[in-house]
């Protein structure tokens, strides 16, 4: 039977997504609040104001709280429910997390305001729903059920319909097609759609990318198949890697059996606000590149293909872009066709990017490829090239339970490590998603509320520079001082270089940074050249990142001076573009040196280890 054509409901995703898109998720919460009462007025059927990088950006580069960012965003909006987009058994990080931290989570979210709890697998592997839904269900929110779209041998029609279908009777309340990539086109949007509907009797919605330029036509055609809800931004924050623009959506529908019912007046005051915002912010505004309209052939992500920019600007190979976008749908190939999407988009892109970098495919592989080919992530989609699985995994089975099954870490474990830097159990489920950002965000809100900070010249304490060179004496006497008085931070500026040294936390060592001066842009520290015997090697730093000599905190260094380490032993830890790194010996030999300190940051090139050959 016809369906009977209805008005169309929108979700904005404004406060999320589209600034997560275009802004490197940098909107603050005080941008937002002077415009949340009138979004409210507006009439949509949801606000996506919370997950994916908007916990994770607000801590890293923000110094914010994200419960406080909501609770906030609540407190202002009361009549528009407020949605999340949840990585299942990932939550908002980039790992899998323990049952317990899944249900607390959860519960904290809709305690302080989630209505709407829209949840994916980056895998579309159902049993990492699991713990997330019985959370949801257990609040009394609204569980939507998300199914990734990607184009592969595997992402058939049947694989979408039995995958929503599982999810349904799992106990979906509505149903949400996750096109990430903006590889849907109309004519599939309308297929896929058609069928849902004939299968399933919940409100189905659509969510689209930009990019390429076809989610306008996706949504009308998605539209007339009957789908309920669309998701769109405000068009300062449209367009290019976001969502398309409400106005013209909204315009496009009107007099129609489908209009909105949206003031567009209404909006465009909202859009005038944005648009401030990003100009006095120094946003940019949504484009379509050319990079960006092929994704019809490398299927990147837009998200994504920003993501690599950074990175590879950082890494001083922008160059390199072409040669990532080639190798990317080479690797996901070989690991069984996962979707682009977070966290499988960062695994499977980074690992192109060390492959380009490096020169030799599959050499360094981060711990996050290691753990998704050992299925710690979920079911990959297809087979994986066995060459590269076996050269992944060794010897090594990959598991086949729910991935969540095996870990052991408890709440009460994350809070007995984080100690009296947590105030509440929010700040205890923040550190377990994020230990590195959530400590120093934790630090520095202690520190505010008793910081006391002493600048010295170099002619009240010695010299810190020495003809070009650090001294490292006098830096530890810094380092003494802080430990020895009341003192919580010194700071040293001259010469083209500043030194801060601040006073750990309970137990914990002082941390020192050196930087370029503010006050003058002089040569900066250099380490000096030591000679050593021409028949000794180098091991450099494949990439910029941060060098760590052991696995974890606490635990054993890989390697020793005078270790003799053989070929493909790791001997170090490079932590880059947000995954961890091992690095290993590409022969055997002694190690005669090691040139770095642990957990100080290193460059692309940079020698980390001299060893003598022995093979």
């Amino acid at each position: 039977m016809r369906r009977k054509p209805k008005r169309i409901k929108i979700t904005d995703t404004t406060l999320r997504d589209a600034h997560q898109s275009l802004w490197a998720t940098r909107m603050r919460t005080e941008d937002m609040v002077p415009i949340l009462g009138k979004m409210d007025k507006v009439g949509y059927h949801s606000m996506e104001v919370w997950g994916g990088a908007t916990f994770d950006a607000p801590l890293r580069f923000l110094d914010e709280s994200p419960w406080d960012r909501l609770r906030t965003i609540k407190a202002h909006v009361r009549n528009t429910s407020l949605q999340m987009l949840l990585r299942g058994q990932n939550l908002v990080g980039y790992k899998h997390y323990p049952d317990d931290i899944v249900r607390r989570f959860v519960h904290h979210a809709a305690k302080n305001g989630i209505d709407i709890f829209r949840i994916f697998d980056a895998l579309n592997d159902t049993r990492n729903f699991k713990t997330a839904v019985e959370a949801v269900k257990e609040a009394g929110a609204h569980f939507q059920a998300s199914v990734c779209y990607t184009i592969s041998p595997i992402h058939t029609l049947e694989h979408y319909v039995n995958t929503a279908l599982e999810l349904v009777e799992m106990g979906a309340d509505s149903i949400c097609i996750k096109d990430m990539a903006a590889l849907l086109t109309p004519y599939r949007t309308h297929k896929l759609v058609q069928r849902l509907r004939k299968e399933i009797d919940l409100p189905i919605q659509l969510h689209c990318h930009y990019i390429g330029g076809m989610a306008p036509m996706n949504y009308i055609k998605a539209i007339e198949a009957g789908v309920d809800i669309i998701d769109t931004a405000t068009v300062p924050l449209a367009f290019g890697n976001s969502q398309p623009a409400v106005e013209m959506v909204v315009a496009a529908l009107k007099d129609t059996p489908h209009d909105s019912g949206i003031d567009l007046d209404l909006l465009y005051e909202i859009a005038e606000y944005w648009e401030s915002v990003r100009e006095r912010r120094g946003f940019k505004r949504g484009v379509t590149s050319l990079t960006h309209m092929k994704v019809f052939s490398h299927q990147v992500p837009g998200g994504m293909i920003s993501n690599l920019y950074s990175q590879l600007e950082e890494q001083n190979a922008l160059d390199r872009l072409p040669e990532v976008l080639e190798e990317i749908p080479r690797v996901r190939a070989e690991v069984g066709y996962p979707p682009l999407v977070t966290p499988l988009s960062q695994i499977v892109g980074i690992q192109a990017v060390i492959n380009v970098l490096s020169g030799k495919r599959w050499n360094v592989i981060p711990d996050e490829m290691r753990d998704y080919v050992k299925g710690l992530y979920g079911r990959p989609p297809g087979p994986m090239d066995p060459e590269i699985e076996r050269k992944i995994l060794g010897g090594e089975k990959r598991i086949d339970v729910r991935p969540a099954e095996l870990l052991m870490e408890t709440f009460e474990d994350y809070a007995k490590e984080i100690g009296d830097l947590a105030q509440s159990e929010e700040d205890v489920l923040t550190f377990a998603l994020f230990p590195k950002p959530a400590r120093e965000y934790l630090e520095n809100r202690a520190r505010k509320s008793v910081e006391k900070t002493v600048f010295l010249t170099s002619r009240e304490i010695s010299a810190v520079k020495e003809d070009g060179y650090m001294d490292v004496e006098q830096i530890r006497e810094l380092v003494r001082i802080v430990e020895q008085s009341d003192v919580s931070e010194i700071v040293v500026e001259e010469g083209g270089v500043k030194i801060c040294v601040r006073k750990g936390t309970t137990g914990a060592a002082p941390s020192v940074e050196v930087s370029e001066s503010r006050q003058t842009s002089e040569a900066k520290p250099q380490v000096k050249a030591k000679k050593y015997p021409d028949h000794w090697k180098e091991i450099t730093a494949p990439m910029v990142g941060t060098f760590y000599r052991a696995p974890a905190p606490g635990a054993p260094s890989f390697v020793e001076i005078g270790d003799v380490v053989e070929e493909g032993q790791t001997i170090c830890i490079l932590e880059a573009m947000k995954l961890m790194n091992e690095i290993t010996a590409e022969e055997k030999g002694i190690i005669k040196e090691i040139l770095v300190e642990n957990g100080h940051p290193v460059e692309y090139g940079q020698v980390l280890f001299l060893y003598e050959p022995t093979g």
